[in-house]
């Protein structure tokens, strides 16, 4: 179905849901507010409207679709379902009306504004003049499928959601989350290893005689056969990310498929014929190109307490041999410590430091012990080189957040599956090869000139021929070659949208 691309007449914020009434239908119609309705503005707009009836069968197939937005990860019961059987005349009008354009635009949208939860999101949303959609759908007497019709159609969403209809039949009892404090290894012992060893008996990766409150060698293989099932660093010692793992069941994994199943829906029809897409909770960035992912590297994002942020943009030059501005957060938060420790990093590490009228100073010249880190004085830049913390390449999408993808010395840190050391930008494996992918509509810039440029040791600066978007995002669920993989939630951010999905009306 065709959705009306038109000013939106409906806005997210319009559509916070106020009424879930679970008690019993009277007998006698009533008048049904505005301010009981969800979605007022764009019922008031379609009701004005002629010749627009909700006969019995299309008040019937509407509760059907309301009923399979579980599917979505969406609760019917928020769309006034129950109320909504049992009504007749002018009521039973308003609320299928308001019912059908609530769901519809949490299809469109999102059930929750994504900048309440990802203050950073800038991605274009989809949009659509739902009132005059519904006239389409009932004018047509179209209302079967018409609000499935309305979900994303990637081959994405449509994992993710036949991923959740096969866990929802799935009986099975919810296990009681483990919680560990501290990081056990092989040698402790006590109440937590041996809650850890009776979950793992009940997954059939431990026997019950090894239940024994001791962190021996068979423990140590079965925590490293789940860590390796869930993409973590198998180094048999059970942290955070591994007691996650161990409580992902599948009450759990329904909560992380409605998830980013919302998450999916924040997101717009067309992210760009040629786009990069980084998921920070996978530790990757794609090459994407006419719907199909023809490049995949490895790559290294913020620590937990230095969060890579969640927006769009798009990369519009690339630099060769770049100097490093360090962020002045980094030159106080990280190098003044290092340089009180050790001065001569300064000059041995390349760095330039310049006062405040942008003149080179000597380092020779500063007592590091004396430099005040409230008003740090200097303004530090790293030169070109083997030690350069951008490496050879970095690739640019001016923004707020000073993040963009670059190169790294440390490249040793790609061999580890959770790759969480960054400062907030994007450290990415084998950058030039991507950096070629970038640069292909741009004369002039294939492989040799780019390995050229690399070579001269100068920095060199390249504006694409075309800017390429660039979505860096927060998914913990996946679908891929490999099939659906649940991710650790590295942030922790799942349990907050999880959270407003599950708001109960107010």
């Amino acid at each position: 179905m065709k959705i009306l691309l038109k000013t939106v007449v409906l806005s997210t914020s319009s559509l916070l849901i106020t009424s879930c009434s679970q008690a019993q239908i009277p007998a006698e119609p009533v008048e049904i507010s505005t301010e009981q309705l969800l979605a007022p503005e764009a019922t008031t707009a379609f009701l004005a409207m002629d010749d627009i009836e909700w006969t019995n069968d299309r008040v019937t197939a509407l509760v059907a679709e309301l009923e399979a937005l579980q599917a979505h990860g969406l609760n019917p019961g928020h769309y006034h379902i129950d109320t909504l059987k049992s009504a007749i005349g002018e009521t039973r009008a308003k609320l299928a009306s308001d019912a059908w354009l609530s769901a519809a635009a949490h299809l469109i949208y999102g059930k929750v504004n994504a900048v309440t939860v990802e203050p950073d999101w800038t991605a274009i949303r989809r949009e659509a003049d739902l009132p005059r959609l519904l006239a389409e759908v009932i004018l047509s007497g179209g209302v079967e499928n018409s609000l499935q019709h309305l979900a994303p159609k990637t081959p994405h969403y449509r994992a993710l959601k036949d991923e959740l209809i096969k866990a929802l039949v799935v009986d099975e009892t919810p296990l009681k989350p483990l919680e560990s404090k501290e990081l056990l290894r092989p040698g402790s012992s006590g109440d937590a290893v041996k809650a850890i060893q009776q979950r793992l008996l009940l997954k059939g990766l431990l026997l019950g005689e090894n239940v024994t409150g001791k962190y021996d060698a068979a423990t140590e293989a079965a925590i490293k056969e789940v860590q390796a099932e869930n993409g973590l660093d198998v180094d048999g010692a059970t942290g955070i990310a591994t007691i996650r793992a161990l409580n992902r069941d599948n009450k759990t994994r329904i909560e992380s498929l409605r998830v980013n199943l919302e998450r999916l829906r924040w997101l717009p029809d067309d992210l760009g014929q040629r786009h990069l897409r980084v998921n920070i909770a996978d530790f990757s960035v794609t090459a994407n190109e006419n719907g199909e992912v023809v490049r995949t590297h490895s790559v290294i994002v913020g620590k937990p307490y230095r969060k890579t942020p969640v927006f769009s943009d798009q990369v519009e030059y690339i630099v060769f041999n770049p100097w490093w501005e360090t962020p002045a957060s980094l030159a106080v938060r990280d190098k003044l410590p290092a340089f009180r420790k050790d001065p001569s990093a300064v000059d041995r590490l390349g760095f330039e430091v310049l006062d405040r009228n942008n003149q080179v100073v000597d380092s020779s010249t500063i007592d590091w012990n004396n430099v005040s880190a409230s008003s740090f004085p200097y303004r530090l830049r790293q030169k070109p080189g083997d030690v350069n913390a951008l490496g050879q390449v970095k690739i640019m999408f001016p923004n707020q957040h000073n993040v963009y993808l670059h190169d790294t010395p440390n490249r040793e840190l790609f061999s580890k599956r959770q790759r969480a050391f960054s400062s907030g930008c994007i450290r990415t494996h084998l950058p030039l090869k991507l950096s070629e992918w970038l640069l292909k509509d741009t004369q002039n810039w294939d492989g040799v000139k780019i390995d050229a440029a690399v070579k001269s040791k100068r920095e060199t600066r390249v504006t694409l021929a075309k800017p390429v978007p660039v979505h860096v995002l927060y998914q913990t669920v996946v679908a891929d070659e490999f099939g659906v993989r649940y991710l650790d939630d590295l942030y922790e951010r799942d349990q907050r949208v999880l959270a407003a999905l599950d708001l109960a009306p107010q």
